[in-house]
């Protein structure tokens, strides 16, 4: 495939919510990363992949070494592909392409890809592992399988780092995309006018911080805040003043209460109560095969747990599941915002362990369509 470095005309970036022709989603293997030969951690995203296969296809990602034994896990499930495409670890939310809808002479909407710079969320000294040659040409490879035509981008992001309605707004945190590790000379307005650029973005809403603890992305706004549905947004609540979560909780409500998005809409904000606070084990470091080449987990952390890390697929959403009663809380908040979408519970502490969560080793393919 031709290597496309031009800027894609009248483009628009999905919605999560809009409909999808698949599911793209990695597979974890380091053993750095995931315990116990990441058993524990397969057999999560086995459940994920399940569930979301209930609702639209999926394509799994996977070393030469797991593809046999992956194919096997799914061999009566016709809905999932098994892809042997390397990769230095799973996490499609941040290496996988962004596609966007770029409108063509006729009515069809064509799905086209940008491929924006990985660092493994801040390069050599700051980065979660030392190198990610495989995974900086993920996006790539996914676009040139599927035949879509790719853009490059210089900037350094991730998908997690980023929320969009669909209609040219944007929510990120400064936490993250304003950092240091990420883009150094790149200003507010310069990361703006790529956005623009590259996924017709009008309109960004940044928070100060993400949720407390989330030193492996530097504060990724998926943990924190996302949209619902057109001027509607979630956001990872907590009561407990004490908590250090509460101030930054606090902070993005101000700012979200004060916007408006790229269509002059104030913004309606749902609270999703966060659940724990958990702690990583020692039976969960004990597991862990460690290396130079990887961030160090340490007993004790606190681990990122949030409901706002969720995944829409065509007619539900996949959301994690830490025990009740936070389970029933969140379940309510759902219900409510999402009245028409079936609810899917996976149990989500083997995914937050290795740093991330269901939206994060998600990657949505949206589907092409006609428009008046």
């Amino acid at each position: 495939m031709i290597l496309k470095t031009d800027v894609p005309k009248a483009v628009r970036f999905p919605a999560e919510w809009e409909r999808h022709k698949q599911t793209w989603i990695g597979w974890p293997e380091r053993l750095d990363n995931w315990r116990d030969g990441a058993g524990p951690a397969q057999n999560t995203f086995v459940r994920v992949i399940q569930s979301i296969s209930e609702f639209e296809p999926v394509n799994v990602l996977v070393s030469a070494k797991q593809w046999k034994r992956v194919r096997a896990c799914f061999r009566s499930n016709e809905r999932v592909r098994v892809i042997e495409l390397s990769t230095d670890d799973c996490w499609l939310r941040d290496t996988g392409p962004l596609m966007i809808m770029a409108r063509q002479r006729d009515t069809l909407c064509k799905v086209q890809g940008v491929d924006f710079a990985f660092n493994a969320w801040g390069g050599v000294t700051d980065g979660c592992y030392s190198k990610w040659d495989q995974d900086s040409v993920v996006a790539w490879k996914i676009l040139d399988l599927e035949r879509l035509k790719r853009y490059s981008s210089g900037l350094v992001l991730e998908g997690g780092a980023i929320s969009c309605d669909g209609e040219g707004t944007l929510v990120t945190t400064e936490e993250c995309l304003l950092n240091p590790n990420r883009n150094p000379g790149w200003t507010r307005t310069m990361i703006e006018e790529e956005l623009n650029k590259y996924l017709g973005i009008d309109k960004v809403i940044w928070l100060p911080y993400g949720v407390f603890g989330d030193s492996d992305t530097n504060g990724h706004v998926d943990n924190l805040c996302v949209f619902a549905d057109c001027g509607k947004v979630v956001l990872h609540w907590t009561e407990d003043q004490t908590d250090p979560q509460y101030k930054r909780s606090l902070e993005a409500l101000k700012v979200l209460e004060s916007s408006c998005d790229a269509k002059g809409r104030k913004l309606s904000v749902f609270k999703l109560v966060a659940p724990g606070p958990f702690y990583r084990e020692e039976y969960e470091i004990r597991g862990l095969v460690f290396s130079d080449e990887a961030v160090v987990r340490r007993v004790g952390e606190r681990l990122v747990a949030s409901y706002v890390n969720f995944y829409f697929v065509n007619g539900a959403v996949i959301v994690p599941s830490f025990g009740e009663p936070w389970d029933s809380n969140a379940d309510e908040v759902f219900k409510h915002v999402f009245p028409r979408r079936q609810i899917r519970r996976v149990a989500a502490r083997e995914i937050i362990l290795g740093g991330g969560g269901i939206h994060c080793i998600t990657q949505q393919q949206p589907e092409e369509r006609l428009t008046p």
